[in-house]
This record gives structure tokens, sequence and C-alpha cells, in this order.
């Protein structure tokens, strides 16, 4: 089983750009939205995988190619660090596709394409960190969860719990932080001990790290 892991936040709150201190030797990008990195050098760090040449990074909206893509990183070994990048848009998408369909059958499709992604992703090499970088949004009572769309998700799945570590992002005084246990209004949290500080910086080769370290990897 895989270290789960989901980072959320509004957009601009530096989901994204915490990629940047990870090794992309060992680092593969799936990005489901189609659009620049937001640090310098990401093309040459992370070149885009095609049929003419091999990358470490993948664009596609598609959750069957994403499954895909999921199944052939598994068998390589040299890739310990898979991200996956806007994972809300793999429902938002779909459902703008799909909008003109009548008939509530499209919600539970969608809902079952994404939930399929997260379960697969559970089920790869242990020795891989799969962090899923996801929207938030604010519920009426104040607190935030993961962006979804319809009730399905959110009525008989609890997708935070579908993950071992989750962090909400927060920016203060201009500087951007994570967030690794919950403070009652978010939904992060992580194992007893792996993180010594409530509030961490924007660091995903920090948080891999800890995970490593922490299930001795």
């Amino acid at each position: 089983m895989s270290n789960m892991i989901l980072i959320i936040g509004e957009s601009g709150t530096g989901k994204s750009t915490s990629i940047e201190s990870l090794d992309p030797k060992e680092t593969f990008i799936i990005q489901v939205v189609n659009k620049p990195l937001p640090f310098r050098g990401f093309k040459k760090s992370y070149p885009l995988q095609s049929k003419e040449k091999k990358g470490n990074r993948f664009v596609s909206n598609k959750w069957e190619n994403i499954l895909e893509i999921l199944k052939h990183l598994n068998k390589d070994i040299s890739y310990k660090n898979i991200v996956i990048d806007d994972f809300q848009y793999i429902l938002s998408d779909e459902y703008m596709k799909r909008a003109m369909e009548r008939g509530f059958d499209k919600f539970t499709e969608m809902a079952q394409h994404y939930y399929d992604i997260i379960k697969y992703a559970q089920s790869l090499r242990e020795d891989l960190n799969i962090i899923f970088l996801s929207h938030s949004e604010r519920k009426d009572d104040g607190s935030t969860k993961v962006k979804t769309i319809g009730k399905l998700l959110d009525e008989k799945v609890t997708i935070e719990g579908l993950f071992t570590v989750v962090l909400n992002t927060k920016i203060e005084d201009g500087n951007y932080y994570f967030e690794t246990q919950n403070n009652g209004f978010n939904t992060s949290k992580s194992p007893k001990g792996m993180f010594e500080e409530y509030k961490i910086h924007n660091d995903l080769k920090l948080v891999v790290d800890k995970v490593n370290e922490y299930y001795g990897g």
C-alpha cells in the first residue's frame, strides 16, 4: 500500500509551487489541467511525456488515462513520488462535458471515476508517495473540506479518510505553510509524531521525507 498524501487549499495558496523542492529524478507529475507549473524551469525539470518522447510529466483530464499511467508508474521503480495536480478537475471537467445529459446516473459515474483513481493509487507500491493536490471548499458552518461535486461523495464517502496525511494550505504574513493537524475548522491530519509542528513550510520534499522517515522508507 502506497503512502497517500492529500494537500488541500484554495487556488494560489502554494499547492503546486510546493512541488519545486522534490527531486525531478524521483518524481512524476500528472496534471489534470494543462497549464505551466508555477516555478522557474519546470519544462526542463519535468519534460512532457509523449509517444515520441519519454518525460516525467503527463497531462490528461480523463480518468481512464490517469489509471493507465498509474499502472505504468507502479512498475517503474525509478519513481518514488507521484503528484496528481488539480485533482478536483477530474470531477468538474467531466461534469461540464456531460452537462446536457439528463438524469442522475452521470453523477454516480463521475463519483465512481474519482473514487476509483484514489483507491487504485492506494494499491500501488509501498515505497511510493502519492500526492494529490486539490482545491478546498467552505461549508455552511465555516469549516473547509476537499472540493467535490454533488452530494454522493460527501454523504457516502469521507474523501479525507482515504488518506493517511491531509495538509491544508495557509498564508500568514506573506509566507506559505501547510497545517498538519485539525484546528476544528479544517480536515488536516497526520500520524502522531510525524510532524513536530502544527504549521510547516509548504515544502513537499519536507513532507515526503517526514513520511518516509516515519514509516521507515
